[in-house]
């Protein structure tokens, strides 16, 4: 077979995680700089190799004052740590395994992926597109810091849901 390197593509493409703030309400971020590479052969995805990163300091929750928090040794340290990273183990169409690392932790963890199938769109290009889901406790990486309201709410939630919108293009 023949090996098939595909790239993300950006402009089609998202990767946002939800908390719960104060267990009332859900704030959603995304990270804004972020590169993914699948390597297949030929056009078939299964157990292909995908590697992902994202830069620490584009995420965006569209509220600068907790942004600069989020980057501070509170939660992610992107002084320190710049960014994240997520290297497949297994992919079988649904299911994909692969190591996350966040800080200085890595994990191995289970995403759900909806293939959406190939297309190849007014340009010529052959599109992927893949719908991922999954969720983490943040503690597990190393985000631990915490906050309890006077009438005892947390403040944020240790379960993050990870969800992603990809759409790769096949490379010549």
């Amino acid at each position: 077979m023949n090996t098939t390197n595909w790239t993300i593509d950006n402009s089609h493409s998202e990767v946002a995680f939800k908390i719960k703030h104060m267990m009332i309400s859900t704030v959603t971020g995304y990270f804004d700089d972020f590169q993914a590479n699948i390597e297949t052969d030929g056009d078939n995805f299964k157990n292909a190799p995908i590697v992902f990163s994202a830069k620490i300091d584009s995420i965006n929750t569209k509220n600068k004052d907790r942004d600069t928090h989020l980057k501070s040794d509170d939660f992610f340290n992107s002084e320190k740590f710049p960014e994240m990273k997520f290297v497949s183990k297994s992919f079988d169409g649904e299911k994909l395994i692969g190591d996350l690392t966040i800080r200085d932790v890595s994990k191995e963890v289970t995403l759900e992926v909806d293939f959406n199938g190939t297309a190849v769109d007014p340009y010529g290009q052959t599109k992927a597109g893949f719908e991922i889901k999954g969720e983490i406790n943040r503690k597990d990486f190393n985000l631990t810091w915490s906050a309890v309201t006077e009438a005892g709410k947390i403040v944020v939630s240790d379960k993050v849901k990870l969800l992603v919108d990809a759409q790769f293009i096949k490379q010549a």
